[in-house]
C-alpha cells in the first residue's frame, strides 16, 4: 500500500474535509528541485478546476506553516480520474466489483503487475479474480500502486 512519508493526510485531511471534499490520497514524487507533491480530491459532484484551486490555497497555506516536506517541490491538487488510484485499505472494499490493475514492490509467483476483478479484503490481503477466473490473493502491504481501470459503455 502507498505509503504517506510525511504523515500528511493527518495534517491536511481536516482542511480538505471542511472545504467539502474527499481527501482520496498523497503521493510524493522526490526528485530534488523537480519533486511533485500531488494530493488528490473528490465530491459527488466532480471536480473543477476552482475546487482545485480552492484546496491548493488552503493546504498551501499549511504545508507553509508546518512544513514537513524538506526541499523544494510542485504542489499539483488533481481528481483522481477514472483510473481512480486506491490508497487506503478501505478503498478495495469501496471498490469492489470493478476492475483493478496492481503493481507491486515485490515479486508473488513470479509476477509484480495484475489485473482482474476486486472481490475486496480478506484479513490484510486484496483479493482479485485475473481474466482465466483463478484466485489472486495479494499482500496489502506489497501494493505499490493500485488504480481503478475505467469501463466505457459501448
Amino acid at each position: 500500500m502507498r505509503k504517506d512519508p510525511f504523515k500528511l493526510r493527518e495534517l491536511l485531511e481536516p482542511a480538505v474535509r471542511a472545504l467539502g471534499y474527499e481527501l482520496v490520497g498523497i503521493e510524493y514524487h522526490p526528485s530534488g528541485k523537480h519533486s511533485v507533491l500531488r494530493i488528490y480530491i473528490d465530491q459527488e459532484e466532480g471536480i473543477t478546476l476552482d475546487d482545485c484551486t480552492a484546496v491548493s490555497h488552503q493546504v498551501s497555506g499549511i504545508l507553509d506553516v508546518e512544513d514537513p516536506v524538506p526541499g523544494q517541490y510542485t504542489l499539483e491538487i488533481s481528481s483522481p480520474g477514472l483510473d481512480r488510484p486506491l490508497f487506503q485499505a478501505a478503498d478495495y472494499e469501496r471498490f469492489r466489483g470493478q476492475q483493478v490493475k496492481l503493481r507491486l514492490r515485490l515479486p508473488v509467483n513470479g509476477r509484480r503487475k495484475f489485473k482482474g476483478l476486486l472481490q475486496g479484503l480478506r484479513q490484510d490481503e486484496v483479493v482479485i479474480v485475473d481474466d482465466e477466473g483463478n484466485e489472486v490473493c495479494l499482500p496489502l502491504e506489497q501494493i505499490e500502486q493500485a488504480r481503478l481501470v475505467p469501463e466505457f459503455q459501448g
